[in-house]
């Protein structure tokens, strides 16, 4: 069994559907089995350029955080944060939105749902709280370099307590399509996935499940673990 270096909880769309189909074509990686898989042709861009637009989200695999990567506390197991998380979704329920739609995020190119997403935000932060019990807490080098970006007061708070900074009120999920980007390649990149991803949002955006992933390290993909379902 591989020894993770950390974990995550995210969402990643149901296999067979067709938002899977997509995100893990455009990112040319499924996360559940570590198949490789051929980019699609983009209206715009040259051969090639989708890789190299898309590292990090590739690594990652396509998905929405819910509970950033975090280590396992000393004592911890993946057994026993596999047992916490199936018994915090017993509880939840699913989660409907609104359609997703292509948007621009800072520098970088996500899907996102629109309102509403509040029941979104509520699961998101009822994991965080929820398996914070396992996580290790964050070396004061790592959350420097959080740091670095520029943080609200709010933000540093829950950097400090939490780990990250982008959680509780200041969540906002979204499904990451791209690196950063100048405006010039982001407005290509936007108009040449726009065909593609305009069937995925004509209807609510729905979370029926979530997923354990794990970091290997030394910069290698993150590899999906487990799903479990809500409710």
């Amino acid at each position: 069994m591989t020894n993770y270096q950390r974990y995550a909880v995210y969402y990643a769309p149901e296999p067979a559907s067709d938002l899977a189909a997509f995100g893990n074509t455009w990112l040319g990686r499924d996360p559940a089995n570590g198949r490789t898989i051929d980019r699609p042709d983009v209206i715009g861009l040259a051969a090639g350029e989708a890789v190299a637009i898309t590292v990090s989200p590739s690594r990652y695999g396509f998905h929405g955080t819910l509970k950033p990567p975090f280590a396992l506390k000393h004592g911890r197991t993946r057994d026993q944060l596999e047992q916490a998380i199936a018994q915090y979704c017993a509880d939840a329920p699913s989660v409907t939105c609104g359609p997703l739609m292509l948007k621009s995020i800072g520098r970088f190119i996500a899907l996102a749902p629109t309102e509403p997403t509040d029941e979104l935000g509520n699961l998101a932060s009822g994991l965080v709280m929820a398996l914070d019990d396992f996580r290790q807490p964050e070396s004061e080098s790592a959350m420097n370099k959080r740091r670095v970006s520029g943080l609200s007061m709010r933000q540093e708070e829950y950097l400090v307590r939490w780990g990250y900074p982008y959680v509780m009120e200041e969540f906002r999920f979204h499904l990451t399509l791209s690196d950063k980007l100048d405006p010039d390649r982001m407005m290509r990149v936007r108009d040449g996935l726009a065909p593609l991803v305009s069937p995925l949002c004509k209807t609510p955006f729905r979370v029926t499940g979530v997923c354990l992933f794990g970091d290997p390290g030394d910069g290698r993909s993150f590899d999906l673990l487990r799903r479990f379902s809500l409710g």
